[in-house]
């Protein structure tokens, strides 16, 4: 699966009545896991580069396809409407994504879709009701919007392999904010005392409680005293993972422990696809101008056990992420095909590695001579040395402000402070 942060929590975190019991062996645990990405950002040229490939939006994450497929729910925050009927065409900052997004992002192995965010209103509310419809069509759950209040603020239930998962979605940030009457479409806005019983109610209905908030500052690698306040809250509540997102740029993960109850909160994933920071190159700009097209998959693992006494308890086994990278040929040139694909950073690495050594080889008959093969050279070393920089990049911030309850191991190179500039060519 690559390089990733894990973390194992410790069973007597969660297991009451340990050490009772000893000759009763524990039952097999069942087990539910769940992947996480941030923000998917349709600009005019991502829905551009899907047209302009034959496999469609598909072909724009295609890499990443094998994280996705063997999880049990998978969680992304829809940055835009699906309203090509109802809606007007997307423009800078006013977005509208087309009707085969939804089948791709099924297709693709999502299951369940914020869709509580800043752009949920850009298309207005007859694109909020398209939107609904569309996902659903689709077998996409949406998060955080609905039909009316009712709908929007309903505890969403999925159950997997005998695990309930509640999921809870707010935004804490809105653009255009058309609630107005109950009966009408609206985007659940975060309030606190709500949000805290909604989760106190979510946690009386199932084993694991997911909450999705829409918040923070853009492009701050670090949350505010009043998202840590906020979320420290929702841990006290009942809420064992926290999905962060709206900064376009990754923030640390933090381990929570409430009470005797530990949880995973992820500030922010960082953008899952978009065509931010498109001018960003390694060898000619500083590090963090390319931070927007970072990313991450939160991998994480809840497992039920039957502890010696006769009890169960539902424990996060494990929690770890995958780096991110959208790769963009922007300033390629005329007639090129646009071309913006988000990678699994270490597969990617992988396979540069293999490039390059097949370019290095000392018996070249069956490679390109010349300027073109210098060229490829050279190209590929800078694509390498971009990866490892942004892996590095990547585990410096997200590595920020840990506090796991048990064994953390970082399997990467050493990390690039948040305000370095750009790597020696």
């Amino acid at each position: 699966m690559g390089l990733r942060l894990r973390f194992l929590l410790l069973a007597t975190l969660l297991v009451p009545g340990r050490g009772q019991g000893v000759g009763v062996p524990p039952a097999p645990a069942t087990s539910l896991r769940l992947v996480a990405v941030g923000d998917i950002l349709m600009h005019q040229d991502v829905k551009r580069a899907a047209a302009e490939t034959s496999g469609g939006f598909l072909d724009l994450w295609a890499d990443v396809l094998p994280l996705f497929q063997g999880a049990d729910v998978v969680f992304g925050n829809l940055e835009t409407p699906v309203a090509p009927t109802s809606g007007r065409p997307g423009k800078p900052f006013q977005f509208n994504a087309p009707a085969d997004l939804p089948p791709a992002l099924r297709a693709s192995g999502f299951t369940i879709l914020s869709t509580a965010n800043n752009h949920a209103f850009d298309q207005g509310r007859k694109g909020v009701l398209e939107t609904l419809t569309r996902l659903r069509q689709a077998h996409l759950l949406p998060l955080g919007s609905g039909e009316d209040r009712s709908r929007a603020e309903a505890v969403q239930i999925v159950e997997r392999n005998g695990l309930k998962v509640a999921f809870l979605g707010f935004t804490d940030v809105f653009n255009l904010d058309l609630d107005r009457k109950a009966t009408e479409p609206w985007v659940r806005p975060f309030e606190l005392e709500s949000a805290l019983a909604a989760v106190r109610e979510a946690r009386a209905k199932a084993d694991i409680v997911v909450v999705s908030i829409h918040w923070g500052h853009e492009d701050q690698h670090q949350p505010t005293k009043r998202q840590r306040d906020i979320a420290r809250k929702l841990v006290a509540a009942g809420c064992d993972l926290l999905l962060g997102h709206h900064p376009h740029v990754l923030q640390p993960l933090e381990w929570m422990t409430v009470n005797g109850r530990p949880a995973l909160v992820a500030y922010s994933l960082g953008n899952f696809i978009s065509n931010q920071d498109r001018r960003y190159r390694a060898d000619r700009c500083p590090v963090g101008e390319g931070d927007d097209r970072d990313g991450a998959a939160l991998e994480v693992t809840f497992e039920r056990h039957r502890n010696p006494d006769g009890t169960t308890s539902v424990v996060l086994a494990h929690a770890g992420y995958e780096p991110l990278w959208t790769e963009n040929n922007w300033g390629a040139g005329p007639g090129v095909p646009r071309r913006i694909c988000v990678v699994r950073v270490a597969a990617a690495e992988a396979r540069a590695r293999a490039e390059l050594s097949h370019l290095e080889d000392p018996q070249r008959t069956h490679l390109p001579a010349g300027r073109r093969w210098k060229n490829d050279l050279s190209a590929v070393r800078e694509h390498l040395r971009t990866l490892s920089l942004r892996r590095r990049r990547i585990a410096s911030i997200l590595g920020q402000g840990l506090d796991a309850g048990g064994e953390v191991s970082l399997a990467a190179a050493g990390p690039i402070p948040p305000d370095a500039g750009a790597a020696p060519r």
